[in-house]
């Protein structure tokens, strides 16, 4: 049964060899690679970690062997599978092990539970580096523990979606994952990361890359609509709506998993799961800034005002003087 799942080497060598092919214009069936690579993206706080964590659980419980991978500097994205428990960083580690003079072991970063492999790629410490490199380094090092030789269904990349730069953009720009997902709410801002990301896509689609959006996950969805018309707008599947709801809320609070058959939210991640290993990845067709606020009523965004330019005397203020004109006037002949 083994021999019959590819392992990531050979899944990243057969994405090589297919570049040259637009994958999303040709896939409209089931992706027929056992491997996975998902980048899941969103804006801060909107639930990437939430639903990061109850899916993989419940993947794992489906029977999958599932990776996920933390790719955001706050390093929050294993917390609540691991009870609120800290994930010892790989860039974290790697340091203090290098000023040692050892070398970083898998199992000092990589940790299990649930039957879900996680680790936390990590970032600088504030104000004494980029994130975005950050995350190049760690992917890296990645590499070095062997990351192309192992064998996963699914490998789940959780990735800061409002700035879409080099290293947060590297699954995108580098075609390292298969595909991407959404993570949004019915607000304006969550929208306009996840409308962002799109562009993303589709300008590396320009140049090349295979990469497309597998769907939209609704999170806090309290039903007024906004973040559907948006995966209407361009045009991608929603995967799941998990409603704003109070118990979801105390419990995610709590360090606890509900991704899981024992929870009454149970059916709601075996169906996000069985969506997310279905969807193929399709080219979106992003939002510029007008249509991105006629999804809202104009009287809650400002979409209504109009631009009114400034003059130089405006700028000027007090020290404004008027400019004697130089333009010759003719009276009336």
């Amino acid at each position: 049964m083994k021999d019959e799942i590819p392992n990531l080497k050979d899944f990243d060598q057969r994405l090589r060899d297919e570049a040259h092919e637009d994958l999303a214009d040709i896939i409209n069936e089931e992706p027929t690679s056992k491997t996975q690579i998902i980048a899941i993206y969103g804006k801060g706080g909107i639930g990437k970690s939430f639903t990061l964590a109850n899916l993989s659980h419940m993947m794992a419980e489906q029977g999958k062997r599932v990776l996920l991978i933390g790719c955001d500097p706050k390093s929050d994205t294993t917390s609540l599978l691991f009870g609120g428990k800290a994930c010892p960083t790989i860039i974290e580690t790697s340091t203090k092990k290098k000023l040692a003079g050892e070398e970083v072991q898998i199992g000092d970063v990589c940790f299990k539970r649930g039957g879900v492999f996680a680790m936390e790629l990590g970032g600088p410490e504030v104000g004494r580096g980029c994130g975005g490199r950050g995350i190049i380094h760690g992917f890296e090092l990645l590499e070095k523990l062997g990351f192309h030789d192992w064998d996963f269904d699914y490998v789940l990349l959780d990735f800061l979606g409002d700035v879409v730069c080099g290293g947060f953009g590297l699954p995108i720009a580098r075609d390292m994952a298969q595909k991407v997902i959404l993570v949004a709410s019915n607000d304006l801002q969550s929208l306009y990361v996840a409308n962002n990301v799109c562009s993303a896509v589709e300008y590396f689609r320009k140049l090349g890359g295979n990469v497309g959006v597998a769907g939209l996950v609704i999170n806090k969805d309290d039903g007024t609509g906004e973040a559907a018309a948006f995966a209407e707008a361009v045009d991608i599947p929603i995967l799941a709506a998990i409603p704003q709801d109070d118990d979801l809320r105390k419990k995610s609070a709590n360090y606890q998993i509900v991704g899981t058959a024992e929870s009454q939210w149970g059916a709601l991640f075996a169906s996000l799961g069985d969506n997310v290993a279905v969807a193929p990845p399709v080219r979106p067709t992003p939002l510029d800034q007008d249509g991105l606020l006629g999804l809202f009523d104009a009287s809650e965004t400002g979409g209504d005002v109009v631009l009114e330019p400034a003059t130089d005397t405006d700028m000027r203020g007090k020290n404004a003087v008027e400019k004697v004109s130089l333009e010759v006037v003719y009276d009336d002949a």
